[in-house]
């Protein structure tokens, strides 16, 4: 028997005996899933169509709904825990709100008007401890020099970007002294570049106006250096008690 005789009679025996039909009903099968696969995979069209009826739906649905009882709901939580906790937990809690309120900037931002915040920063947390007390018109602590100056780094001839330094000291409290970073590109205005650890362990330790520079940078507000340097003195909000011994 030659060799292509025993090649028909093995296609025509395996044909009548069903394994042609078999073979070719497996296969199809296989090439159906394959092509249902690659039709629901992570990149298949169908997959996209689904998708896209999701999002329309969801983004509808979202953009519709009113979070306004949500917020007071967070607000009425944060202050009954704020009446429950200990100091610290206060204190992250309530700095923690504070952050989360929408800031009231205007849309530039005077270097003038930071120093300000900073003045009444520090007549609220200046260290009291070694000042004098004056008993002229009233008794209170002797005032405190509080000054604000602009360092500008030195512009490299070919570069377009510009950072200046801003120095805000405390002459009797040198623990207040803080400073910021500002920089802009080519014909940009100035924005902060200040880097302020926001971490739930520091929140603790944030301060009203570190919590206003944080709320400034991440408004993005312009800023406007109207002054290079300022200086004035500062009285503590703290009073002292009277004594004429």
């Amino acid at each position: 028997m030659s060799l292509e005789n025993a090649i028909n009679e093995v296609i025509v025996s395996k044909m009548g005996d069903g394994t042609v039909e078999r073979l070719v009903a497996d296969n199809l099968e296989k090439s159906i899933n394959k092509a249902l696969e690659n039709l629901f995979g992570s990149y298949g069209d169908v997959t996209k169509v689904i998708e896209g009826k999701i999002k329309e739906q969801m983004v509808e649905r979202l953009g519709k709904f009113d979070y306004s009882a949500y917020v007071a709901k967070l607000d009425f939580v944060l202050v009954e825990i704020l009446k429950e906790t200990s100091l610290d937990h206060k204190k992250i809690l309530s700095n923690f709100k504070d952050l989360m309120t929408e800031p009231d900037f205007p849309k530039v931002v005077k270097l003038s008007d930071i120093f300000e915040q900073f003045k009444k920063h520090v007549a609220k947390e200046v260290d009291t401890s070694e000042l004098k007390v004056e008993y002229d018109d009233d008794v209170s602590y002797e005032s405190v020099l509080v000054t604000m100056e602009v360092e500008r780094a030195e512009k490299r001839s070919w570069s377009s970007h510009e950072w200046a330094k801003v120095v805000f000291e405390c002459e009797k409290d040198e623990n207040i002294n803080c400073e910021i970073r500002l920089s802009k590109f080519d014909q940009y205005p100035w924005r902060m570049d200040a880097d302020i650890d926001s971490s739930i362990a520091s929140l603790r330790y944030l301060d009203d106006f570190k919590i206003y520079l944080m709320k400034l940078k991440e408004s993005g507000r312009e800023i406007e250096i109207d002054i290079e340097n300022d200086e004035d003195d500062v009285y503590a909000d703290a009073k002292p008690e009277a004594s004429f011994c």
